[in-house]
């Protein structure tokens, strides 16, 4: 394990631990192209913010654990951003572990790297000490889980930082990222593990002496990623060999994902009530994704399109889904002569569970209704 002395310190130090910026999103799947180019500047801003926050609150180092940016070729708009953020404060220590989305392509042309941004390696563990405080880390490569969890050895009496990035054992692999094995850190000194790849906070114990964290990401970009967004901040007492850890909202714009309970509405003016009360504290700026749900009549209406707009006019960005069912008596179409009836009774005599009847039959009404089904 490589280690890498750095000038002597008091016993306090203030830690962000981030991950998962995305920065260079394209941000297209529900924005427009202009609205997908101010977000991608919305988040790039929020970085910058993030950096100035840490230098007006004394934090001498930034923990960047994994995915800074979305992919592999950036713009020069986002790495100048990003390389000025570190040449400017020379006081804080950019440690930066590469993550499943990013490589480090935004130092390849660079003369020289600047002596406050500290990388890791996929060849074996490397560690950053300040004091008593050590900070570890390792970037998954080629390695087998005995080189990687093996090797790793802390000195009982330091304390002792681990980031990584990846998923967690327990949960589905969804993409290219890699397993974490919390159990196979257990028992290894470890007093905070900072985690990158999951987009939601989460804080659960390793053992007894250390946690481990995923701080989520700094913005949310898609409705998969609702709810507060931000970083962690360590507050560390080397003295008292002590970490406090707090989540700091930090978003600049916020997602919400509401489901607005329609049952018993038979008009669009009583939908929008429904969908009015639902929102009223939700700020302007947000993106929501409306999802009306619950049992309608067949007689009812609502005009998808007209609240859509109404919304899109209120909010930063707003999408509507119908995902209501419809109440049917099918006995009342069993002699029916019109095409609902014969669609109906059709789906009917089919051999499949009533449940998925009762999906085939409501969408196939609302695409003879001429509604959106989505």
């Amino acid at each position: 394990m490589r280690q890498k002395q750095l000038q002597e310190r008091d016993d306090k130090m203030k830690i962000i631990h981030c991950s998962d910026l995305h920065l260079d999103s394209k941000m297209k799947s529900n924005l427009d192209s202009m609205k997908a180019k101010e977000r991608r500047d919305e988040i790039l801003r929020t970085y910058q913010n993030m950096v100035e926050y840490a230098a007006e609150n004394d934090v001498e180092i930034i923990i960047i654990a994994g995915d800074m940016f979305d992919k592999k070729n950036i713009t020069v708009k986002a790495k100048n951003v990003v390389l000025d953020s570190i040449f400017s404060h020379p006081e804080i220590d950019f440690i930066y572990l590469k993550g499943n989305h990013d490589e480090a392509s935004f130092i390849l042309d660079l003369e020289e790297i600047p002596s406050n941004l500290k990388l890791f390696t996929n060849t074996g563990w490397t560690s950053y000490r300040y004091g008593k405080i050590v900070i570890s880390g390792i970037e998954f490569g080629n390695l087998s889980n005995y080189e990687i969890y093996n090797t790793l050895m802390l000195n009982k009496n330091d304390i002792n930082i681990v980031t990584l990035h990846g998923q967690e054992v327990k949960y589905d692999q969804k993409d290219k990222a890699e397993i974490i094995n919390i159990q196979s850190l257990k028992n290894k000194n470890i007093d905070y593990l900072a985690l990158g790849h999951v987009h939601r906070f989460k804080q659960e114990r390793i053992d007894n002496r250390g946690i481990y964290c995923y701080s989520g990401c700094l913005e949310g970009r898609g409705f998969d990623e609702c709810g507060e967004k931000g970083f962690v901040l360590l507050d560390i007492n080397e003295e008292k060999q002590k970490i406090e850890s707090k989540f700091i909202p930090f978003a600049g714009r916020h997602l919400y994902e509401i489901n607005v309970d329609i049952t018993g509405t038979s008009t669009t003016l009583e939908v929008e009530e429904k969908i009015d009360n639902m929102i009223e504290k939700i700020e302007k700026e947000a993106l929501i994704k409306i999802v009306l749900i619950g049992k309608v009549e067949l007689n009812s209406e609502r005009d998808i399109k007209y609240l859509e707009k109404k919304y899109k006019n209120m909010f930063y960005f707003a999408k509507i889904y119908d995902e209501t069912t419809l109440k049917i008596d099918y006995m009342t179409y069993e002699n029916d002569a019109s095409l609902k009836g014969e669609f109906i009774r059709l789906v009917l005599k089919q051999n499949l569970s009533e449940e998925e009847k009762r999906k085939i039959i409501t969408t196939g009404i609302k695409a003879l209704t001429g509604e959106e089904v989505n």
